[in-house]
């Protein structure tokens, strides 16, 4: 009996650590799935101030209404989400709600995270109770009337906000449905590379045809033009499915290295998601029509000749003669989506200021580049010089892009 006995017990305490240790098995391949997609919506990029402490907030969002600071999104009770329920944590993610059921202002871009789905949602909510909560209250949002009054919210989602998550497309591959799952929703890639209308309202006519938007890089708060993203020739027309997946998981391919506003995205999110999930944006990407906005006039033959001459000078010898690149010198600059623009702020912030590299390296590929790093060429060419060599690289070698202005470039100084 007594054998019996302590059988029994020993099976019984087998049996527990068993079924305890799969339960901790699960939990933290729960938490894995919640950190991993926590990096796809690359939550610490906007949540996390210059030298602060990761999701404690308090980013300024530069906007045509003024400024807004990301909130704490740490587990803090009192400053944070610790006392947030996962209903209410969805409410924000999908709604744009706080728990006390005033609205979120939609540079946090609930718009897209309405789309993602209840167990993704839930992934994150526990991954982000789990971090070191941090007490600290980012500053109040400086807004001017009407636009700090949150109730005026209310009307513009009723204009600008389509509430419900992802369908499916039964007629498109599962790759496809997953890129553009995590492309439409999670990534949110349309918040920055789509145009938006004097309310704030992203033109749905022309989604993914580029934006604008103003971003602090290496401490220079300046506006920056993210490109067109379908498959247009001023977009990623002339980008093979390779070009696209190595940018975003390596940051750099054939065709382009990461600098600026896109090195967070790349390092703290892209280069973190597996090849598969990589894989499917890149097929959904590549499925976008070609779509552009319209861009403005070329330049006159005088300025063209004179960019010619700089181009000569300054570019010929990374870029070629050709505006093709090499592996050895640089990166082409032939059919790029950055000189193509119809907005040329981007192209115009790297002549200046030179490529702003990431500072944390986002692959050994990219460490082993043979490019040449991009030089600033401020103190080097005058308002009509730059002018002049970016408008004759955005009309040479079959290019269609408007002529840059002299304005431009000053603006952007």
């Amino acid at each position: 009996m007594r054998l019996t006995t302590l059988l029994f017990v020993l099976l019984s305490a087998v049996s527990s650590l068993s079924l305890a240790n799969t339960k901790d098995a699960a939990q933290s391949v729960e938490e894995d799935r919640g950190a991993y997609l926590t990096a796809v919506g690359n939550c610490v990029s906007c949540h996390t101030r210059e030298d602060g402490p990761a999701m404690a907030g308090g980013l300024e969002f530069e906007t045509p209404f003024g400024t807004i600071y990301s909130t704490n999104i740490t587990p803090d009770a009192q400053t944070g989400i610790g006392d947030w329920s996962l209903e209410e944590f969805t409410a924000a993610m999908r709604e744009g709600e706080r728990p006390d059921g005033s609205h979120l202002y939609p540079v946090f871009p609930y718009t897209a995270f309405t789309k993602v789905s209840d167990e993704d949602i839930a992934a994150i909510y526990e991954h982000l109770q789990t971090m070191e909560p941090v007490s600290y209250a980012p500053p109040d949002n400086d807004l001017g009337f009407p636009y700090n009054q949150r109730w005026g919210l209310g009307v513009w989602k009723s204009a600008f906000f389509d509430e419900g998550r992802y369908e499916p497309d039964p007629e498109q591959s599962e790759e496809w449905n997953r890129g553009a799952y995590l492309v439409e929703g999670l990534g949110h890639c349309a918040m920055c590379h789509s145009p938006r209308n004097a309310a704030g309202g992203v033109d749905g006519d022309l989604l993914m045809t580029g934006g604008v938007y103003m971003e602090r890089v290496e401490g220079k708060l300046s506006a920056w033009s993210a490109p067109n993203l379908t498959s247009a020739d001023n977009g990623l027309g002339q980008w093979s499915h390779e070009d696209i997946a190595d940018y975003l998981k390596l940051g750099f391919s054939e065709r382009s290295g990461v600098f600026g506003p896109m090195n967070n995205v790349v390092v703290n999110s892209t280069r973190h998601m597996s090849v598969d999930d990589v894989d499917a944006m890149t097929v959904y990407l590549k499925s976008l029509p070609a779509n552009s906005q319209q861009s403005g006039k070329p330049a006159t033959d005088d300025v063209l000749r004179a960019g010619s001459v700089q181009y000569d000078i300054h570019c010929g010898t990374c870029h070629l003669p050709t505006g093709e690149g090499s592996a050895e010198t640089g990166p082409p600059v032939l059919w790029s989506p950055v000189v193509l623009d119809v907005n040329p702020e981007t192209l115009i912030n790297i002549t200046l200021y030179g490529a702003q590299l990431p500072h944390t390296p986002p692959s050994t590929e990219w460490m082993g580049r043979g490019w040449k790093r991009m030089e600033a060429y401020a103190n080097k060419l005058s308002d009509e010089q730059a002018a002049a060599l970016l408008s004759y690289i955005r009309s040479a070698w079959g290019h269609e892009a408007g002529a840059v202005t002299p304005e431009q470039v000053a603006t952007q100084r």
